[in-house]
């Protein structure tokens, strides 16, 4: 084991290299954006009304989205294109607007609206910091409960439904979750369709941002699907699931859609043609037709994702288990089979300790306590590593910058005063 001295004297060799690495954000690469770049021209002036007779440059249309569409991304989450709403470029907007609506009006089965019912929102972590922060802006108290290598913690999450009325809803990500990679078991998926329930209107936000983002090419075991296990339970307008095409296609310029019961699907979009005719329909026939034409459709598209992305997260692997070892001594951190993120958690509290020393040596992490609301890890242990944007080889030079920031930040900490 080397001394503390001698790390940081590595740690200074490096500093005088001026690395400018970011691991910070799970954007995708340029390489990957490449892979759509036919989507720019797939439309020409001879494809102006789809096949189901939607004129792209006029105003009908309706707020559920091209036909075509939803019929395409039903596939994507598992559904009946009958439960589909496409919408515009990001599923965050449908459900920050959802949740609006929500606060403003009630959902389908509330007595009215949750603004004024002090709401509560279960979240998992840790977790995704945008669904932290929105539902903060939004007002809503956050209630943590761990995530499991089956999903949310569903004892915690039984108990908290069913003891409180303002606690309107759980949002996680069900596949692959934001950082851990855990994905939901058939078990979870079956208890939260049915759990009994304070509030009559519970409802589940799942953001199933990475369905189909398989690291692998091996045939994966899709969980039981939200919409129809809630179906059977008897709670058919219980789940509204999210997704889109943010890391498909391209990030800033893609699709973003939704899936809830047909009634749902009357009762949101009633609302949402208050404030707008329709979505691009547009950009929605151009990713329809692109994607169409791809060599084995979504399938195919995301297995040469796959095939980009995979060996950045074995660079990860290669390193933690080289630098830091297998004892747990320093870290533990997860190997996903998909999703854009790695979990890392020091076994001593000094994650932003470790996030300094790396922005010290070049590296830009996620800050430390993002993955949990408020920015408050009460353990100061968990950094979300994102290896998806930059070159294998800077993904490796930075792994080996961060193994060595979690030495030294561990050998600080145990070091007597």
């Amino acid at each position: 084991m080397d001394s503390l001295q001698a790390l940081r004297e590595k740690y200074q060799a490096i500093q005088a290299m001026n690395l400018n690495l970011n691991m910070q954000r799970g954007q995708p690469s340029d390489a990957d954006f490449d892979l759509s770049n036919p989507m720019l021209t797939v439309l020409t002036e001879e494809e102006l009304v789809t096949p189901s007779g939607v004129a792209l440059r006029n105003y009908p249309g309706g707020q559920t989205g091209l036909l075509e569409a939803r019929e395409l991304f039903a596939t994507v989450l598992g559904v009946r294109p009958s439960e589909m709403i496409v919408g515009n470029n990001a599923s965050l907007k449908l459900m920050s607007n959802t949740l609006m609506w929500a606060l403003l009006r009630g959902l389908k089965h509330s007595d009215g609206p949750w603004v004024n019912q002090s709401p509560k929102m279960i979240v998992t972590v840790p977790g995704y910091d945008r669904h932290f922060s929105l539902l903060d802006a939004l007002g809503f108290e956050l209630i943590s409960v761990a995530i499991t290598p089956d999903g949310p913690d569903m004892d915690a999450v039984e108990k908290l439904a069913a003891s409180d009325a303002s606690v309107k809803g759980i949002m996680f990500v069900p596949t692959y979750s934001n950082p851990t990679g855990d994905t939901v078991s058939d078990e979870t998926v079956k208890r939260l369709a049915r759990m009994k329930t304070a509030a009559p209107d519970f409802t589940i936000f799942a953001d199933d941002a990475y369905r189909v983002h398989h690291l692998d090419d091996e045939e994966q075991h899709d969980p039981l699907n939200l919409l129809r296990a809630a179906e059977e339970a008897g709670n058919p307008d219980r789940v509204y699931l999210f997704g889109s095409t943010s890391k498909i296609t391209f990030a800033g310029a893609g699709i973003g859609f939704m899936a809830c019961s047909e009634a749902n699907v009357a009762y949101i979009t009633k609302l949402t043609g208050f404030q707008s005719i329709g979505p691009n329909k547009i950009e929605q026939y151009r990713h329809v037709k692109f994607i169409s034409q791809y060599p084995g459709g979504v399938e195919g598209l995301m297995s040469d994702h796959a095939t980009l992305l995979r060996p950045k997260f074995d660079a990860v692997q290669e390193v933690l288990g080289r630098e830091l070892g297998e004892d747990g001594r320093y870290a533990t951190w997860t190997n996903p089979k998909g999703g854009y993120f790695v979990s890392l958690d020091t076994s001593c509290p000094v994650a932003d300790r470790v996030v300094e020393l790396a922005k010290g040596a070049g590296v830009a992490l996620t800050p430390a306590g993002a993955t949990y609301p408020h920015k408050n890890d009460p353990n100061n242990s968990n950094i979300r590593l994102s290896p998806s944007r930059p070159p294998v080889e800077e993904v490796a030079q930075a792994m080996e910058v961060v193994a060595l920031c979690v030495k030294i930040a561990t050998l600080e900490y145990d070091a007597p005063a």
